[in-house]
């Protein structure tokens, strides 16, 4: 959690049953005219971020992760530990472990797309 999440967690921890209510709704106020504006926090699009020549695997997780940023990373841990694990314990080389990182984060993207009924831009 950052920093500013722990402040505003703390702050409305402190607060009043009513006025936490308060900011909730105008935390969703502001939530929906980002999304009304089209600024939502979070881009639903992949940031496409080039690979570099050399990287490691958790580089590459590193990467991905920003690439993709609007993916529960909870529901990626299962699938990037175990490719992690392919390569630290059974000596699969970086590049194939990262060619299927890429697969895996564009897989979860897709479904995520599919789910909410759009078709990717990319």
């Amino acid at each position: 959690m950052s920093g500013e999440s722990k402040k505003l967690l703390r702050l409305f921890r402190g607060l009043s049953p009513a006025r936490q209510r308060a900011l909730v709704e105008y935390a969703e106020f502001l939530a929906s005219r980002d999304e009304a504006e089209g600024l939502s926090a979070v881009p639903q699009e992949p940031v496409q971020i080039a690979r570099p020549a050399q990287e490691s695997v958790i580089k590459a997780i590193q990467r991905l992760m920003a690439s993709y940023p609007m993916l529960d990373r909870n529901k990626l841990l299962h699938e990037t530990s175990a490719q992690v694990t392919r390569h630290l314990v059974h000596g699969v080389p970086a590049v194939e472990v990262i060619d299927e990182l890429e697969v895996i984060f564009r897989r979860h993207y897709e479904a995520r797309v599919d789910a909410a009924g759009n078709t990717p831009a990319c």
